[in-house]
């Protein structure tokens, strides 16, 4: 298979030199929300003496009411019930967006730590059979990760233990990261923020603390309940007496209604080929000759319910596989080393879905369904073709599958065209989520969730050659721990519609357009329209400053394609909603222009609207704000400083409404180009927000 060549993300030079150090900032828990409903639905006791009924625990999306996110972000049928609204006897932490800490990298910022002997408990909002547990645990004192029990019981009744791991947590230090706790620095002669140096460069060589910058810290797991319980019934998670875990920290809780397992019986049915549904023998041999007589024959293969051990690559192309669903049928792989590399740099194989590489065609009207693809990924090592799904797919569909512990969930290398994925969930990924790169076109995205992963949820990258006329639609993004929730990379005639990106963590924004890890460019159109993106914006490392929910960004050319943002809103961004900059070594030579923001709700930001540090100019119609920390509009330019004003002009297409604690932040004296700089503005933290 092709090289899968993530992008390396080796800091350049700072964006302008450090003047004022960054104020650390604080999170915003949306707790409002929990006293709210309480308020609105405990009321007073009755007539009778009784006490009143229970408190049903909220229900939220991205941790936020789900009235504010109404119509955006991916539906599958789970609701979502953050721990620290429940309730325990255990600790809540948070909130906390400083990066490389456990409130950091949680749903909301916020979370419920647990030692041993305590609880946290939900009232389910629904009839549910099934529950998916967000936690974290302590990794080994040497790396590694551990095991350790937790205890689920939901109306009292028979408990059920699930064995949670660290094992494929707990990443450290500089990219692309190592599992060793203990370990120096990766690379001393990359610019480092906790010196401000280059280590290798400096007398005397300063030293780093370790653990250096522990993050990846989350993991989640599925249970079937054995029976459904209805709405109302209380879910109570507890940590075990015994337990070898100095602590838990739980998440989140997401339950559903999981339907029975689909049967197909008109098909290639794996069993009859030898495979093994108890996953003591390995069943790639069966499946390939299941799909070469569903072929001959022109049948679906169908799979049934059962975990199937697959150690490697199934190569597919004009073939039809339909699992029982995503909660029954399980592909379950180790990482296996190879004993030479393969051509393409892989030192490691695993279990995964590919299509033919490009370069011999690629593969057509491959249609996968109803499955989960568990591996054994636990370090990042970028030539490694260890992907869920992987390789050249045209014409067709990837829908309902449960993608967990690859490197990337869905890794395409074009050319390739027409492919829809959707209904799928990625979660807990060493890299991306999904990654439309090299010439794919006409290819959609929609319906989906991808959480926890470490590097962008969803990207399309052009390297070499553009992608064209892809969309992702109806998605959610949750807690990448690196980088951002959506990224495009160059191309043409792209949408990002109807999304929701709630809490990246590090380096990254909520929606991100960069000319860089060498891209073609932008042209046609750019669109991202009626998203949402919650407590986005994060700490530029490398850089030292905050960036916006919503990051564009000139590194290796000019930004001039047609640039719509339209219908979007930026909730509770930790610094600022909207960003604009061109990298300083080349900050003379490009510049972002032709960008129109139309139609946008601001509702909280630390900081500013719009930070420019570029040259160019942007169009502002009916953009209304509240809840804004400083100067609605920072406006460095170029960093020239000239008496004619900014090299980037802010233009007034009319309706710029609200502000914050410096007046209005459309403000008439701050157009179309005065100087307003603020390198590093102080943080003002916002109110959670509201309905508008």
């Amino acid at each position: 298979m092709r090289n899968t060549s993530t992008r390396s993300p080796r800091p350049s030079l700072p964006a302008r030199p450090t003047r004022v150090a960054t104020r650390p900032l604080a999170g915003v828990a949306a707790l409002a929300l929990v006293a709210g409903l309480a308020a609105a639905t405990a009321g007073p006791a009755s007539a009778t003496g009784r006490p009143p009924a229970p408190v049903p625990t909220p229900v939220t999306r991205a941790a936020i009411d789900p009235a504010l996110v109404a119509g955006r972000g991916a539906d599958l049928g789970f609701v979502e019930q953050e721990a620290e609204n429940g309730v325990t006897n255990g600790t809540v932490i948070g909130p906390d967006r400083t990066a490389y800490t456990l409130p950091a990298e949680a749903s909301g910022r916020t979370a419920v730590k647990l030692t041993p002997g305590q609880y946290v408990e939900v009232r389910l909002p629904k009839a549910a059979n099934a529950i998916t547990v967000r936690y974290a645990l302590p990794d080994a004192p040497a790396g590694g990760g551990l095991t350790a029990p937790l205890d689920v019981t939901v109306g009292g009744g028979a408990r059920r233990t699930m064995t949670l791991t660290s094992q494929y947590s707990w990443l450290y230090n500089q990219y692309p990261f190592t599992n060793d706790p203990g370990a120096g620095l990766l690379h001393p002669d990359w610019w480092i923020t906790e010196c401000g140096c280059v280590p290798a460069a400096t007398t005397p060589t300063p030293t780093v603390s370790t653990p250096f910058r522990p993050m990846h810290f989350y993991d989640e797991q599925r249970l079937l309940l054995g029976r459904t319980y209805p709405a109302g019934q209380t879910l109570r998670l507890t940590v075990p007496k015994g337990s070898r875990a100095a602590w838990t920290v739980v998440d989140l809780v997401d339950s559903e209604l999981v339907a029975p397992p689909k049967v197909r019986l008109k098909a290639a049915n794996v069993l009859l080929f030898g495979a093994d549904p108890t996953g003591r023998k390995d069943s790639a041999d069966a499946l390939d000759k299941a799909i070469a007589f569903a072929q001959r024959h022109d049948l679906p293969v169908y799979v049934p319910p059962g975990t199937y051990q697959v150690n490697r690559h199934i190569v597919v192309d004009d073939v039809t596989i339909e699992g029982a669903g995503s909660w029954y049928t399980v592909f379950q792989g180790r990482e296996v080393a190879l004993s030479t590399p393969a051509p393409d740099g892989s030192v490691h194989t695993g279990v995964g879905f590919y299509g033919k590489d490009a370069a011999q065609g690629g593969s057509h009207g491959v249609h996968l369904s109803g499955f989960a693809i568990r591996g054994d990924v636990r370090e990042r090592i970028d030539t490694d073709q260890v992907n869920g799904v992987g390789g050249a797919m045209s014409d067709s569909t990837i829908d309902g599958l449960y993608i967990q512990h690859t490197k990337v969930g869905l890794w395409f290398d074009g050319p390739m065209s027409g492919t829809t994925v959707q209904n799928t969930m990625v979660v807990d990924q060493i890299a991306d989520g999904l990654n439309f790169h090299t010439g794919v076109t006409g290819s959609t995205v929609r319906n989906s969730v991808f959480r926890n992963t470490g590097d962008d949820g969803l990207a399309m990258w052009s390297e070499h050659t553009a992608d064209a006329g892809n969309t992702f639609d109806h998605d959610t993004v949750q807690t990448p721990t690196l980088a951002n929730g959506i990224a495009i990379y160059g191309g043409t005639d792209t949408t990002v519609s109807a999304n929701l990106v709630a809490d990246p963590v590090r380096e990254g924004s909520g929606l991100h357009a960069g000319s860089r890890f060498g891209a073609e460019p932008f042209t046609g159109y750019l669109r991202f329209t009626d998203n949402t993106t919650v407590r986005a914006g994060t700490y530029e490392l490398n850089w030292n400053i905050g960036l916006g929910s919503l990051w564009m960004y000139a590194l290796e050319r000019s930004i001039d394609a047609d640039v719509q943002v339209v219908g979007d809103h930026f909730l509770d961004s930790t610094y600022n909603a909207l960003m604009l900059v061109t990298d300083w070594p080349v900050k003379d030579l490009y510049s972002i222009t032709n960008v129109h923001f139309t139609d946008l709700r601001v509702d909280g930001t630390g900081t500013s609207v719009l930070s420019a540090r570029t040259a160019g100019s942007a169009t502002f119609t009916n953009v209304d704000a509240r809840n804004v920390g400083a100067v609605g509009i920072n406006n460095c330019g170029s960093f020239h400083f000239t008496p004619a004003g900014s090299e980037f002009s802010v233009l007034d297409g009319g309706g710029n409404d609200g502000g914050g604690t410096t007046g209005p932040w459309f403000a008439p004296w701050e157009l179309p180009n005065t100087i307003t700089c603020d390198d590093r503005p102080p943080v003002v933290t916002p109110p959670p927000p509201s309905a508008w």
